[in-house]
């Protein structure tokens, strides 16, 4: 089974994330940065390394998970992502719709 990545600066959240995902026994492959997500997409050379989604948070330093979501569908289109947030606010969630994502968590 293809993992579910999970890009958060906030260690907490990519830990309770994981904890919830392994529960379902759903494998999972975390980030830190958007960068290294992108990095990761370009270096799959088949399929199977993709993810079966991507979960993102919108504000991290060094990097938005708007843009990478724009990054991602652009590269991916069939890849769900999925955009959370704890600074929910009708422009991003309008925004990451627009954008391609699958649902928004605020």
């Amino acid at each position: 089974m293809k993992p579910i990545w999970i890009v958060d600066d906030d260690p907490s959240i990519r830990f309770v994330l994981e904890k919830a995902l392994a529960r379902e026994k759903l494998p999972t492959r975390s980030f830190v940065h958007p960068k290294e997500v992108l990095e990761a997409l370009a270096q799959a050379d088949d399929p199977s390394q993709l993810p079966s989604a991507l979960v993102s948070d919108i504000r991290m330093p060094g990097g938005n998970g708007l843009q990478l979501l724009e990054q991602v569908h652009d590269a991916q289109p069939q890849l769900p992502v999925i955009i959370m947030t704890a600074y929910s606010d009708l422009d991003s969630a309008v925004s990451a719709f627009q954008r391609g994502a699958f649902e928004y968590l605020p």
